[in-house]
């Protein structure tokens, strides 16, 4: 059965799965029962502990993703800056280097603004020579705009290894979007890497 080349930006589907909270405004939010203490937790783990809101009323994005950050053990990090708009489009024109067997971790900064972002997810889909290699989502959470408090947010991906082997060896194409439980994408962009025999 042939995958719908749509679908293969989205994250998988979880069966069964429904937000724990209906989606409100961040004002809503806010002025919530005080005296809910699980309501007040889970308040404060979206960030909502006050601070001056620092979201750019001339900025309609709810979601600015800063950069993606590949770091190794090994070498200097990797950052792909996709902070100013239309920076994306030339990623896929310069590859960067990646040793094969080589552990490394991803880490993305981004800010948030206007409302409360729910359920963020970074999908990475891989393709060589135009096929399929590989198809990687990453839950990055809820979140409420940044604050002076909390000006910007930093997750960081679990450690993988590249792959090795001379089979292994070559170009690769990675597709990366940022989409969030509303099925709205946030950023979508095209980059390339090599596995090499050395960095």
């Amino acid at each position: 059965m042939a995958s719908n080349p749509e679908e293969d930006h989205m994250p998988e589907e979880t069966q069964g799965y429904k937000l724990s909270q209906p989606k409100q405004s961040l004002a809503e939010y806010q002025n919530m029962d005080a005296n809910d203490e699980s309501l007040q937790r889970y308040k404060e783990s979206l960030g909502l502990g006050g601070g001056k809101d620092l979201s750019d009323p001339n900025d309609k994005r709810v979601c600015i993703i800063q950069s993606l950050t590949m770091e190794s053990p090994d070498r200097d990090p990797v950052t792909i800056d996709v902070s100013q708009p239309g920076s994306e489009t030339t990623l896929k024109d310069n590859p960067f280097k990646i040793k094969e067997g080589a552990k490394f971790t991803m880490v993305v900064s981004f800010k948030v603004q206007h409302e409360i972002l729910s359920g963020l997810q970074y999908v990475q889909l891989v393709k060589r020579k135009g096929i399929k290699v590989s198809k990687d989502s990453e839950m990055l959470g809820s979140y409420a705009p940044n604050t002076d408090k909390q000006p910007i947010y930093t997750k960081r991906f679990q450690e993988e290894d590249a792959p090795s082997g001379m089979l292994a060896r070559g170009h690769y194409n990675a597709i990366s979007t940022f989409v969030d439980d509303d099925k709205k994408t946030h950023l979508q962009f095209e980059w390339s890497f090599d596995i090499a025999k050395d960095w």
